[in-house]
């Protein structure tokens, strides 16, 4: 596995990572998340992501039973986890949502009981919050890495302008800013990370632990024929995936995609894995499994990055078409 420093911060995430958005409690049980985390750890990742509201809390407290029951060095691994809409679903209070100071003290403190952890390595704003000050935003994330609950805070969609006043109030006071972004990152979601995030990463040299680099299965090739019962564009509340990505011109595109794949000897999901990770200012890729083999095969990625020569990605740009187009200097 290869490791990447966490934007301009001493902290070394693998290129691949683990998530558990969806898949934990939703699709999997305690003994497969045990399995496909142990696979994973094995394989050299360090980073496992979650966040308050995957399946209610629900998911915080599977990784949490896994990683009591796996007893691992804790210094040998990084676990994060996100606020912002609270996990009671509808049934959220006033002050039990968004990025108050309040809301921010207290989703720490029910994430790490969740997780079975004494700190969180890393703590994200899973969304900006239009009602809440940035200064409040930064002065409490701040005091969290003072009393040793966060070691390190980011920000999930975020947009370019919001991460970079998060930063002007960091340097103003004296505190200690994001240290990098979760965005949303693949083949056909590319602005942030290729056109809107340039100047950050010139500038404050964020990093950044994208998320969906399958958009959400679409590219791994297994709804070209259709969408399978247990597959995550079945499930029960994320229509909105669905809508978002079942569109007949994606899939014939991500057909001729399959075909490259093929004719460079690896899989559509290793083809499109490794087009996230040879982004430079990509410091992991978050993968999500619901078995051993996906997850082993995913983790292959890597050995695909090589394969990825100019010919191949401009090959690549041919079919998708999606490339940002950059303003002039």
């Amino acid at each position: 596995m290869e490791y990447r420093r966490m934007g301009k911060t001493g902290l070394q995430l693998s290129v691949l990572s683990f998530g558990s958005w969806v898949t934990f409690h939703k699709q999997i049980d305690d003994y497969v998340a045990d399995e496909l985390m142990g696979i994973a750890y094995d394989q050299g990742v360090n980073f496992f992501d979650n966040a308050e509201v995957y399946a209610l809390g629900e998911s915080e407290k599977m990784m949490g039973r896994v990683l009591k029951n796996k007893n691992w060095d804790r210094t040998s691994y990084i676990v994060s986890s996100k606020a912002f809409w609270g996990w009671r679903g509808k049934s959220n209070k006033p002050n039990q949502t968004g990025l108050s100071r309040k809301h921010l003290t207290e989703a720490c403190h029910e994430a790490l009981q969740r997780l079975q952890q004494d700190y969180l390595d890393i703590f994200f704003c899973h969304r900006p919050d239009k009602n809440v000050p940035i200064e409040e935003v930064v002065w409490t994330m701040n005091v969290l890495i003072q009393q040793g609950k966060i070691l390190y805070w980011g920000t999930s969609e975020w947009s370019g302008v919001e991460i970079m006043e998060a930063h002007r109030v960091a340097h103003q006071y004296s505190l200690i800013g994001p240290a990098v972004e979760q965005p949303q990152y693949n083949l056909f979601e590319r602005n942030k990370m290729e056109n809107e995030f340039l100047m950050v990463f010139r500038t404050e040299g964020m990093g950044t632990t994208i998320w969906s680099p399958l958009a959400s299965g679409l590219l791994s090739g297994k709804y070209n024929i259709g969408i399978s019962e247990g597959s995550r564009f079945a499930l029960s509340g994320f229509d909105w995936l669905k809508d978002r990505w079942m569109k007949e011109h994606l899939l014939e595109k991500v057909k001729q995609l399959n075909d490259l794949a093929s004719n460079l000897g690896i899989s559509l999901p290793q083809l499109s894995i490794a087009w996230c990770i040879k982004n430079p200012n990509v410091t992991t890729a978050i993968l999500g499994a619901t078995k051993k083999e996906q997850l082993l095969e995913n983790l292959k990625s890597l050995d695909a990055v090589p394969k990825l020569n100019d010919e191949v990605l401009q090959q690549m740009e041919d079919i998708v078409q999606t490339k940002p187009v950059l303003p002039e200097h």
